[in-house]
């Protein structure tokens, strides 16, 4: 018996990498799995049916069940015929893990509207859609006096919630999105039984993540990996699970860390009981302590690249700008 049995699971962006690892997890648990991906590149251009039905063929190969569906999350009606393609399938659909994303590593003053918003429609529209569609057939089953537990696993990132990362402004935005939009679904579809979480994985070895420095690098046979992108798959997978009590919660991953994160949270403030004058607000806000983003940068990076100074920092965020821009300036 597995901690999924019966369950039929709908895991976007399983072709590859987190995704992946999370379709052979909660199948090798007992769920039924659609294994959706498009096969599209890191930038989200291109396209390979192959890359979802290979998924599919590994999990049949150990005796599970799943279906291939190659519709992209970023497409309205896609996005309703995954979801169709579970009840077609298998007969109901009980969770819908959101992992799809792509990037492109510009800086904002070389990032084109169509770069933006192409991030943008996969990472934050494409878990909309998604999650729109499964919840409006677990209102109707719920409605129709069908009660189960559902469960929606959305995924975030570090880069939007933790890790000012400069060069990605679109993926940031619409990692911090995801997670703003699980505290809200949450609250809105716990009327019908559906739970709300998301993921935030961190320093995990994949596509997008390959040419961070020390990412490469895996440890001997046999030594816990804590870079492997399968650490992502038994914490979606207890979220997803009937018994789970959570929603509503964002928890980061990273290696085997679990930690809960918290959100804009109010920090210290000033009072004037009437309206500031600009010269009051320069000398009072002196006084409320403040979060530096190099410095939080400069932490983020401390477990690869170990100590680093404000002007190297700035040496290398300069670096990475400059790329980016000749990149995207040669793609434009």
């Amino acid at each position: 018996m597995g901690s999924l049995d019966r369950r039929v699971v709908l895991i976007t962006g399983a072709g590859r990498g987190i995704g992946r690892e999370e379709a052979l997890f909660f199948a090798a648990e007992g769920a039924k799995v659609v294994v959706n991906d498009p096969g599209v590149a890191i930038d989200g251009t291109g396209g390979d049916a192959g890359v979802a039905a290979k998924v599919v063929e590994e999990i049949t190969a150990r005796g599970g069940q799943a279906v291939a569906n190659t519709d992209s999350v970023a497409d309205w009606d896609g996005a309703r015929r995954m979801v169709e393609t579970a009840l077609e399938s298998f007969g109901d659909l009980h969770v819908v893990v959101n992992n799809a994303t792509t990037e492109r590593n510009m800086g904002l003053t070389d990032l084109s509207e169509e770069d933006f918003d192409d991030v943008v429609a996969v990472k934050l529209k494409g878990t909309f859609a998604v999650t729109h569609w499964a919840a409006r057939h677990w209102r109707d089953r719920y409605q129709a006096g069908i009660h189960a537990d559902r469960a929606v696993v959305n995924t975030s990132s570090g880069s939007g919630l933790l890790n000012p990362l400069p060069a990605q402004v679109s993926y940031a935005a619409g990692n911090a999105g995801v997670a703003a939009l699980t505290t809200v679904a949450a609250l809105e579809l716990g009327r019908y039984g559906v739970r709300v979480n998301c993921i935030s994985p961190s320093m995990a070895r994949t596509r997008i993540t390959a040419a961070v420095p020390g990412m490469s690098e895996e440890p001997p046979p046999g030594r816990f990996d804590p870079l492997h992108p399968a650490t992502c798959a038994p914490v979606a997978a207890y979220l997803a699970g009937a018994t789970c009590p959570l929603t509503g919660q964002v928890l980061s991953v990273r290696g085997g860390t679990v930690a809960v994160n918290h959100g804009w949270v109010l920090g210290g403030h000033i009072h004037k009981d009437g309206l500031w004058s600009v010269e009051e607000l320069a000398e009072k806000v002196k006084e409320l302590p403040m979060d530096d983003p190099f410095d939080k940068l400069a932490q983020a990076l401390t477990g690869a690249l170990g100590a680093i100074g404000r002007d190297r920092l700035q040496e290398m965020i300069n670096a990475l700008l400059d790329q980016g821009g000749r990149s995207g300036n040669a793609s434009a």
